[in-house]
Formats: C-alpha cells, sequence, structure tokens
C-alpha cells in the first residue's frame, strides 16, 4: 500500500513539475513578447508613418497593382483618386490604448519563432530521437510560413478590405469618420489571420504523424474543404467576389500541399514499421 502511495506520490510531482516547466516558457516568451513590444512603443510614431497609415495613401504599392489588374480586365473599378474617410478619436486615452496595443500585436509578430522555439523546447523531450530529427526544421519553417502569412495579410487582404470598404457608400450625405481603433481592427485580424492560416500545413504534418489524418481523407473532403475555404474568405475579407477569390486561392494551394506532406509523412511511417518488422 504505501508502496502504491509513493509512485501516485512520484508521478504527481512528474505532474507538477511539467506545469512548473510550462509556466517558465509561458513566462520567458511573454517576457520576449513585451521586450520587443517596447521596443515597438519607442519607435510607434515611424511604424504608424511607414506601416499602418500608409493604407490611406493611394500610392500605396497594392493599389497601384489592383489598378493595373483592374485596366487588364478592361475596368478602372480598382483605380482610385483618393480614399475618402478621415480617422476619428472619440477616447481620452483611446490614441495612447492604440499605441500600446499596437506595440504588443507587433512585439509578437516579431517574438513570434522565439515563441515557437519555446514551444518546441516543451514538447520535445516527449518525442523519440528520430522525430525530433526528423523535425529540426519546425521553428524555421514554422516561422517562414507565419511570415509569409503576415505579409500576405498585409499586403494583399488589408488593402482590398480598406480599398472596398472605405469607398463603399450607401448615400452622398454620409462621412466616413472611421474610428482609429476601427481601422487598426481590420489590419491587425487580417494579418494575424493571415499568419495562423499560413501555419496549415504544420498543423496537417503533426495531425498526419499522430493518426488523426491521412492523404486519403483529405483527398476524400477536399470539396467540403474549398466550400470552408470560400467561407474563411467571405469571413476575413469584404463581399467582394473577386477579393474573396484572390485570398481562397493561396489558401486552397496550401490545402493542396498539406496533402502532399500528409502522403509523405504516411510513406515514412510505413518504411518504419517495415524496417521494424523485418
Amino acid at each position: 500500500m504505501a508502496a502504491k502511495k509513493t509512485k501516485k506520490q512520484e508521478a504527481e510531482m512528474s505532474f507538477l513539475d511539467h506545469l512548473e516547466e510550462l509556466r517558465w516558457h509561458l513566462i520567458r516568451s511573454t517576457l520576449a513578447v513585451v521586450i520587443v513590444a517596447v521596443a515597438a512603443f519607442i519607435f510607434i510614431d515611424e511604424i504608424f508613418k511607414y506601416i499602418i497609415l500608409v493604407f490611406k495613401q493611394t500610392d500605396f504599392i497594392s493599389y497601384e497593382k489592383l489598378c493595373q489588374i483592374s485596366k487588364i480586365f478592361g475596368s478602372e473599378k480598382g483605380c482610385m483618386s483618393e480614399l475618402p474617410f478621415t480617422f476619428l478619436n472619440s477616447e481620452m486615452a483611446g490614441q495612447f490604448s492604440i499605441a500600446i496595443w499596437t506595440s504588443i500585436t507587433v512585439g509578437f509578430i516579431i517574438a513570434f519563432p522565439y515563441v515557437l522555439f519555446e514551444f518546441w523546447k516543451f514538447i520535445s523531450p516527449g518525442l523519440y530521437e528520430k522525430e525530433r530529427k526528423n523535425s529540426r526544421g519546425f521553428i524555421i519553417v514554422s516561422s517562414l510560413l507565419f511570415f509569409i502569412g503576415v505579409l500576405f495579410g498585409y499586403f494583399v487582404i488589408t488593402p482590398l478590405s480598406i480599398n472596398f470598404l472605405a469607398t463603399f457608400t450607401i448615400a452622398d450625405e454620409i462621412e466616413n469618420n472611421i474610428k482609429i481603433s476601427s481601422y487598426i481592427a481590420i489590419i491587425r485580424s487580417s494579418i494575424i489571420a493571415s499568419g495562423f492560416i499560413f501555419e496549415l500545413p504544420i498543423i496537417i504534418y503533426f495531425l498526419t504523424k499522430i493518426g488523426l489524418v491521412t492523404p486519403e481523407f483529405l483527398k476524400r473532403n477536399r470539396k467540403y474543404a474549398l466550400v470552408l475555404v470560400l467561407i474563411l474568405a467571405a469571413v476575413i475579407t469584404p463581399p467582394d467576389i473577386s477579393t474573396q477569390v484572390i485570398v481562397a486561392v493561396p489558401i486552397l494551394l496550401l490545402y493542396q500541399v498539406s496533402i502532399f506532406i500528409s502522403r509523405i509523412v504516411v510513406k515514412r511511417e510505413e518504411k518504419r514499421l517495415k524496417r521494424e518488422q523485418a
């Protein structure tokens, strides 16, 4: 009886040790985000001038490309001489609060590779040595996909959203005095959502690794995935068909890449099982 109690206490201590380790990983990750956020807050004027408020300028590179694409199809719908809206701050601490949360967002984006590194340090001891070797590029690939997604959200989704919403009117008598917090929210949600959407191949890799997903399952449900992608594109973009197609295409490509990755993982597992049986 005493022996059983001792084993139970050891198991509980082991679980508590894991919780303590997780706590320190979370603390270090949060600290990294805070440090970068503080640095971003120091340069907040430059961030707003050269990164955030540029979507108000009609010579922004994405608007110019949109205009060129529109002309190819014989339309100048994507071309504009101005964005008819002004910014409004209606709260005493509004601008300070926006500066804080923008700095935190920048901190999270830039510190994302380190956050992944801390996450990997926590889960890697539970993997086999061979699995750790095969997953060495996890941080690099995940970070690369995340940053590609962030750039896609910044140069594609955000300009398309702002272009459509800023020029849409129901009456000439109504002026668009946009709350700056609403403007920032569109930019933040578009960028962060795109960053995580581009992590789809990594998610499929691990789901295949643990046996929850197979290439056959992904191919069999491709038509349902297409519907979900179109719904997702409709959620994160304005209700414009061309915009939704532009967003849906890379997501569908990511889904196809995920099928390819899943197939590779399954083949490797089959080879491993054959070697073990031999």
